[in-house]
């Protein structure tokens, strides 16, 4: 699963909230709340973050293994 923790740690630290990327760099409402429920986005998406927060992929997102379920013996 990926997971957005660490856009939220980068955003704080380069002083950029929700409202600054929707009003400010276009981001749509609809995509910021897919980034704050962790479901998919676009690479274009992720490439316009890390241009707006001058950062890497990984100051973004973070790849989270899901635990399977064992099959019953």
């Amino acid at each position: 699963m990926i997971c957005y923790d660490p856009l939220w740690k980068t955003m704080e630290s380069k002083k950029v909230t929700t409202y600054t990327l929707r009003f400010i760099h276009g981001m749509s409402h609809a995509t910021v709340q897919r980034l704050q429920t962790n479901k998919p986005v676009s690479t274009h998406t992720l490439d316009k973050l890390c241009t707006i927060l001058d950062c890497r992929i990984e100051d973004v997102l973070v790849y989270v293994p899901v635990q399977q379920e064992q099959p019953a013996e």
